[in-house]
């Protein structure tokens, strides 16, 4: 039962994960890979706003398995981060290769705190 709540999660995460990546991308007339940084923002805000639920109690362990594991970890994307992050260092853009690092990680950590403390201001 528990693979199959991944599963299903991330069967939804995928497809949103390169569909926002394309949408997002397309508007932006620029190297920095904004797809990208903003999929792996909101998925972090929202690891951190069901790490909240649960820990009050609210989200139980079949929800965490269908959103934490298998919605976020198909919608975000640590992988691509990395390469998208390396390629723009080997074709010259190092600022935007160190801006997406850094912002990439602070971002991805504020998010994940925003998330836990509004689940804190909703069910704490």
């Amino acid at each position: 039962m528990n693979w199959l709540l991944v599963v299903a999660g991330a069967v939804v995460g995928a497809p949103l994960r390169f569909l926002t990546d394309r949408f997002v991308q397309s508007r932006h007339d620029s190297v920095f890979p904004w797809g990208t940084f903003t999929v792996n923002v909101v998925g972090s805000l929202v690891l951190g706003l069901l790490t909240g639920a649960a820990a009050v109690g609210v989200a139980s362990p079949h929800v965490q398995l269908l959103i934490g594991t298998g919605l976020c970890g198909a919608l975000t994307t640590y992988s691509t981060f990395s390469y998208e992050t390396l390629r723009l260092a080997q074709d010259g853009a190092r600022l935007f290769s160190l801006v997406n690092a850094a912002a990439s990680v602070a971002a991805g950590l504020g998010a994940a705190f925003a998330g836990l403390a509004c689940a804190r201001m909703l069910w704490g």
